[in-house]
């Protein structure tokens, strides 16, 4: 990987931020290092079940059938004492496919919840590279057709249920909307892709322009592919559900959001994505911020960027289920 082009520069608040992020995260993260980078806590696991006892939200969690009959866990959060019947906000995490858990991200589902009296079912998919392709993305069907079929115990509006989330999450969240379609599966609102993880080919402009630098470089796109698909990565034998940029056919897809860093692997990858949207007559609203890495709302959530982001997902969310 000698072939770097020049990127775009990071926004200077978000610069700052990466510095401090440095020190904790490297650019590249290899194969060896997938074990050390479990072991750490993830994403405060801690003070986000404080937060959610804070706000009111109560969760439990159930196991169910995922693929190949493997048993996965999705936990059921909604305000305590919740009744009625609201949107369901079913939550993908991130993590590159090879890292996270089902609480990594779900905290931004939490205002739209209380919101719009809805309840979020996150899922805790088996990760690559012991669990590679299929799992993870048959796994998240098998918890969304679950999340379906049990709409009136959990008190969801059949008709109203969004599937999102962040990085791998977003990917997981594309491949899901695209089974769901072509299995006449449970229908869908909307979907929320958060600077999605969707291309294993490593040829777009921006993954040659963010290496050895910044937040899931190339180098870590391609440990995070590898784990997922092995050999089978760049090569022609990759479904559309494991790789949804792949896909020559959006037709009949839900609306979708999709935002990402104009500094960031994922840029190009995601802006192609949303131009094949608008091609098969599907609504998409995109958004790529100026300067900003991968994640790096999460990184640096009180930067302005950061908060234009934010107010730009919270804006559409309230136009679709509003």
């Amino acid at each position: 990987m000698t072939d770097t082009l020049a990127r775009p520069p990071f926004d200077p608040e978000l610069e700052a931020a990466l510095a401090l992020v440095g020190d904790q995260i490297p650019p590249t993260l290899t194969a060896e290092m997938i074990p050390l980078m479990r072991q750490m806590p993830m994403a405060g696991q801690d003070e986000i079940f404080q937060l959610l006892a804070e706000r009111g939200f109560v969760w439990r969690d159930v196991t169910i059938p995922g693929h190949d009959a493997g048993d996965i866990v999705v936990s059921v959060i909604e305000k305590d004492g919740r009744t009625g019947t609201g949107p369901g906000f079913f939550h993908t995490h991130g993590g590159g496919m090879i890292l996270g858990n089902r609480w990594l991200g779900v905290t931004g589902f939490l205002d739209w919840a209380e919101r719009f009296n809805g309840v979020i079912v996150t899922v805790e998919y088996r990760l690559a590279p012991e669990f590679p392709d299929p799992y993870p993305v048959e796994d998240c069907y098998a918890a969304l057709e679950w999340t379906a079929e049990h709409t009136d115990d959990l008190g969801i509006d059949p008709s109203r249920i969004l599937i999102g989330g962040g990085s791998a999450g977003g990917g997981l969240a594309a491949g899901t909307a695209l089974l769901a379609r072509d299995r006449s599966g449970p229908g869908l609102i909307g979907q929320l892709l958060i600077y999605p993880m969707l291309d294993d080919r490593d040829e777009t402009v921006s993954t040659r322009q963010i290496d050895g630098v910044g937040v899931w470089d190339r180098g870590s796109n391609m440990t995070g592919w590898t784990a997922l698909l092995g050999e089978r990565r760049g090569k022609e034998d990759v479904s559309i559900y494991a790789a949804p940029a792949r896909a020559t056919d959006l037709s009949g897809l839900p609306p979708a959001f999709i935002d990402c860093g104009s500094a960031e692997v994922f840029r190009d990858e995601d802006v192609a994505y949303a131009s094949k949207l608008w091609e098969a007559g599907v609504q998409a609203e995109l958004h790529v911020w100026a300067g900003g890495f991968h994640a790096f709302d999460g990184f640096a959530p009180h930067a302005a960027v950061s908060q234009a982001m934010l107010a730009a997902r919270d804006n559409w969310v309230n136009r679709l289920l509003g």
